[in-house]
């Protein structure tokens, strides 16, 4: 029977039900039980015989006519109800009118069967909801992979593997969030909405505000609001939100995510490496339990000493070129028979990039990769041992950049020089490069202290969970079914 025609038919029930004088869609409940509750508590239950209420899905059933076996879940457990002929309940309209998929409240007591499974004897029963769609038989569920994305809701419904996946993530970030709360810091909200994006390399996402008549942007990064809360006077500031980037899509990238920035005053790189290990040791411990992670092709160690990489001599090695030395067309022609295409060839700051992101892969980590040039970092301090490098680090776990900070530049006149570079990029059509914000470096220039950022993605759990980062979100974004 197609999906159609077992809609006609579940239509049909629910005229039976109204018939009946059951309302399918009440909205109230008299649920006074979990099922949790009720299996946890059910010697004491069976002993007392009193009536208790459950309510939920019904995910199977079994029997007809005399008796009749379901399997109920309300989220926080599962257990099985029995309903019998020679009680007062209506075991005729349920058979006729109910189905797996429905929402059911069951009043009864608690009893063992013959089998010794906790169940629940009922003695009336009331639909909370009816399904007019049918769910997918929980021993095969969904298997295309764009339907489990289309419909998500079946896919943690019957997979509870994705189902504690989604718990594990919310667990994630309440773990950071206690981190940094431990440790003094202030959790704050920035706005969404900007005047001018930054913080990023990043293409931003653009939208009119009808009230003010003007073109706003989603933010690409939180740090320029947060180095304002610097200037503020406040120490130590956190964020966990969304932020939005119109650019490509793959197994580790997507345009809008959950990230954290974390802005400390009177600190720098060099304490910073020392804070961002303790914090991905606190997370693997208390989200997972353990250190130790298969990533794709590496195995990876957080307990282990995270050692220092350079930049330089990574793409020197690889390349022959150093990224410090090598004039503009030596760089692109570099580039250019590593393979890159026109993207990565607009401009010496993009090959570079590319040439890195080359040879990262092979890098297992855990690593601080730091020995950045200056034209790649805009908003960093510069090294005092290096002046022609920043003091930026980049976790490094599985190949790839798992989190990122540095000692921020706080020289209003530096980073005004910085920004207009960036701007002439902008200009000749790096649509990624930063803008010349005026308004924050005005801030800056009130004073700003010495201070560490960091800043991590929702990509450190897709990779501790080994999963691609669109299948550790609850609903990424896909195109319209046509």
């Amino acid at each position: 029977m197609g999906e159609a025609d077992i809609r006609a038919e579940r239509l049909k029930k629910l005229e039976i039900l109204k018939k009946a004088g059951m309302d399918p869609y009440p909205a109230e409940s008299e649920r006074d039980t979990s099922i949790a509750e009720f299996l946890a508590d059910f010697g004491a239950l069976m002993k007392k015989s009193r009536t208790i209420r459950l309510a939920g899905r019904i995910m199977a059933r079994r029997g007809q006519g005399g008796i009749i076996f379901a399997d109920v879940s309300d989220g926080t457990g599962r257990a099985q109800i029995v309903l019998q002929a020679d009680s007062k309940v209506d075991i005729k309209l349920f058979d006729q009118a109910v189905d797996v998929g429905d929402f059911v409240q069951f009043s009864g007591t608690a009893f063992q069967t013959k089998r010794g499974e906790k169940s629940l004897k009922v003695g009336s029963w009331k639909v909370l909801a009816k399904s007019l769609l049918p769910i997918p038989d929980e021993w095969y569920g969904l298997k295309d992979e764009e339907l489990v994305l289309r419909q998500r809701y079946l896919d943690i419904l019957l997979n509870d593997d994705v189902r504690a996946m989604f718990e594990r993530r919310a667990k994630f970030w309440q773990v950071i969030r206690d981190f940094y709360l431990k440790r003094g810091f202030l959790e704050v909200e920035s706005p969404v909405l900007e005047n001018t994006p930054g913080g990023a390399d990043a293409r931003p996402f653009i939208t009119h505000h009808n009230a003010l008549g003007i073109d706003v942007y989603l933010r690409i990064s939180l740090e320029l609001w947060h180095k304002r809360l610097l200037v503020a006077g406040l120490p130590k500031v956190f964020e966990i939100g969304r932020v939005f980037r119109n650019e490509g899509q793959s197994r580790e990238h997507l345009q809008d995510f959950t990230f954290l920035e974390s802005y400390e005053a009177y600190s720098d790189m060099q304490k910073g490496m020392q804070f961002a290990q303790e914090l991905y040791r606190y997370v693997a411990k208390e989200v997972y339990g353990k250190y130790t992670f298969e990533i794709g092709d590496h195995t990876i160690d957080l307990a282990e000493d995270w050692p220092l990489v350079d930049f330089s001599d990574v793409v020197r090695k690889e390349f022959g070129i150093s990224p410090l030395t090598a004039d503009e067309s030596e760089i692109m022609h570099a580039a250019s028979r590593a393979g890159a295409e026109a993207h990565a060839l607009a401009n010496k700051e993009r090959a570079v990039d590319y040439l890195w992101k080359k040879t990262r892969k092979r890098i297992s980590g855990p690593a601080f990769l730091v020995g950045i040039p200056v034209y790649l970092e805009p908003l960093a301090k510069r090294s005092t041992e290096n002046p022609g490098t920043v003091e930026r680090l980049q976790v490094i776990i599985a190949g790839t950049e798992m989190g990122k900070g540095f000692s921020e530049l706080n020289d209003p006149l530096d980073q005004r020089a910085r920004f207009e570079e960036q701007q002439k990029l902008r200009d000749q059509g790096d649509e990624e490069a930063q803008r010349l914000d005026l308004d924050y470096i005005r801030a800056m220039e009130y004073g700003m202290p010495p201070a560490f950022g960091f800043g991590v993605s929702e990509r450190l759990f897709a990779f501790l969970e080994n999963k691609p980062a669109y299948l550790a979100q609850l609903f990424p974004l896909l195109r319209p079914k046509q």
